[in-house]
């Protein structure tokens, strides 16, 4: 059965606010992914700090321009920021496509993002390929993070705080990221891995 004038024009609104809501919290998830700012992200999409800050709480129902500006600065499609989970199905698959991709500072590392959006604020979960070479350094994380490097193909060194490690295909190396952590591919050939990321909120509390 459907619903006309006033009531049609709540069921609107309504469905408007719950859609902009889970916007919002898709677009911050992303966001805190890249370890962006908001300045960061304002700056890479063209849209205003503001703007983007009223859109993460909810504040604003944003033009589909705006939208497309964030997704593409995201680097994920727009049919992505635009789902709602709650009427997602248990089962998700995601494309080759909306994966997101990091590159380390000289380029040879590369990692695709493939945890879940949801849990992006205390567990981040990366596929790994590096060059022959490639280097991944990265700032301190939260106090009490840990981080789980499972290598693949190749072979790899962790550096933290002076101490020196490597693991070859099949082994795992498991180090503490809250403090300036180094990933490098030691081998003269491409390396593969995955890298688990468990932040503070669930090694601490």
């Amino acid at each position: 059965m459907g619903v006309e004038g006033k009531d049609k024009v709540r069921v609107l609104e309504s469905g408007a606010h719950a859609l902009s809501g889970q916007l919002g919290k898709t677009i911050q998830r992303l966001r805190k992914a890249y370890h962006l700012s908001l300045s960061e992200l304002a700056e890479q999409s063209g849209v205003a700090k503001s703007i983007i800050s009223q859109i993460e709480r909810n504040e604003t129902n944003p033009t589909l321009a705006t939208i497309w500006r964030l997704s593409q600065a995201l680097d994920v499609s727009i049919e992505r920021v635009l789902s709602i989970s709650e009427d997602e199905p248990f089962i998700d698959r995601t494309s080759r496509g909306d994966t997101p991709i990091l590159l380390s500072d000289d380029g040879k590392v590369r990692l695709g993002i493939i945890g879940w959006i949801k849990t992006v604020e205390w567990l981040q979960w990366y596929d790994v390929h590096a060059e022959p070479g490639g280097v991944l350094e990265s700032d301190a994380h939260q106090r009490g993070s840990i981080e789980c490097l499972s290598v693949l193909e190749g072979e790899y060194e962790v550096e933290v705080a002076g101490v020196v490690q490597t693991a070859k295909a099949g082994e795992t190396l498991r180090y503490r990221c809250d403090r300036p952590h180094i990933v490098r591919n030691v081998s003269d050939a491409p390396a593969h891995a995955t890298m688990v990321c468990i932040l503070k909120a669930a090694v601490m509390e």
